[in-house]
């Protein structure tokens, strides 16, 4: 990629290339492994290869794969971080990090359904409380919050969006539903 393709993908808000992490971790305590398998999911990084993960550039990515590569030298493994564009495959690669994300937020679509079937249980069950209530916004606060943290690494914006938002959505309908119901016994018991 030339440094005008690299400079144009950075001003139209496109990553401009990607950052890619190798590494190696001593096979003992397994739990080192687990770690950084862990970090590096939560960052959002696709594997490439064993021990080789990618994340489209940026400074937060970079700020956090830096830190990764220090840690994993703490543990006695190796590490290096590169820098790079892809020459062949981009978009296998690209697809491929769209599809985590889509994995994503297909996971909490599927908590949003477990979460409306858990409103309309309390209905079911006439069971409005405000302790019921608090529970259920907490819940739905975490769920807003696990979308937010997808979204901000969804920088190629993958098809899975759309249904999560609108998942939620929903979840903030019925939660308002019940909150109602929830008040409407307070005033009618005053």
């Amino acid at each position: 990629m030339s440094d005008a393709e690299v400079s144009a993908r950075a001003t139209n808000g496109a990553p401009a290339g990607w950052l890619v992490l190798i590494y190696r971790i001593p096979s003992e305590p397994t739990r080192l492994r687990a770690t950084v398998w862990r970090r590096l999911k939560g960052l959002g990084a696709i594997y490439l290869q064993n021990s080789a993960a990618a994340l489209p550039a940026g400074p937060t990515a970079e700020r956090a794969l830096r830190l990764l590569q220090r840690e994993i030298l703490d543990m006695s493994g190796t590490a290096s971080l590169l820098s790079c564009a892809v020459l062949a495959g981009e978009q296998e690669i690209r697809a491929a990090f769209q599809a985590a994300r889509d994995d994503e937020y297909a996971e909490i679509v599927d908590k949003c359904h477990d979460f409306v079937a858990g409103i309309r249980k309390e209905f079911r069950q006439e069971h409005f409380t405000y302790a019921e209530l608090e529970e259920n916004d907490e819940d739905l606060i975490k769920l807003r919050n696990w979308f937010a943290k997808i979204r901000s690494r969804d920088v190629f914006g993958a098809p899975g969006r759309q249904a999560c938002e609108e998942a939620l959505a929903v979840c903030e309908k019925e939660l308002e539903g019940y909150g109602a119901w929830v008040y409407a016994g307070e005033s009618d018991g005053a």
